[in-house]
């Protein structure tokens, strides 16, 4: 987490789990405006009785149509086990080409280096994310390579241990 130009958290948790684990949510941004966001869109994923993409389009259209909510400056992926989504406040929800996305300032890299990853290697998709927000730790300054990684059917997110964010262990070599 960062205040300005200055790393105030290296540790801070960016993934949640919703609905019971059936669902995993992600953010980058303000903190206090990813959680009034998050808590809305859990809001409407009660109201459609777990269905991802409603929650999203209701949040989305909320968030860009609410005066108070449109100044929120965050941005977040939800996902379940069929599909992941990143949702923004000028309108988008976007399921990507590939079941891989990110944000935040390290975002691009850490997708770029997933994709690679998924595409290249036979790594399950913890390790992938993992290792692919160590990559971004290299490039990135404000991402700072504390991975934690939560799955669909998680109720708590565990961050992984040993994780530096200037020397690591990548995977053996891809098949």
């Amino acid at each position: 987490m960062t205040m300005g130009e200055t790393i105030v958290k290296r540790g801070a948790v960016k993934v949640r789990p919703l609905a019971d684990g059936a669902v995993v949510a992600g953010f980058a941004g303000a903190v206090s405006d990813a959680f009034t966001l998050l808590e809305k869109f859990e809001g409407y994923l009660d109201l459609s009785k777990g269905n991802l993409v409603k929650a999203a389009v209701e949040t989305v259209k909320e968030w860009r149509t609410d005066r108070a909510l449109r100044n929120l400056e965050a941005l977040l992926i939800v996902a379940d086990d069929q599909q992941i989504l990143t949702l923004s406040g000028v309108g988008d929800v976007i399921a990507p080409d590939e079941p891989v996305a990110a944000v935040g300032s390290g975002g691009p890299y850490a997708q770029a280096a997933a994709i690679a990853l998924l595409r290249h290697s036979d790594l399950p998709a913890p390790d992938i994310a993992r290792t692919a927000l160590l990559i971004a730790a290299e490039i990135d300054i404000y991402t700072s390579g504390n991975a934690t990684v939560l799955t669909v059917g998680e109720t708590e997110a565990e961050p992984i241990e040993g994780a530096d964010p200037v020397s690591f262990p990548y995977p053996e070599e891809p098949r």
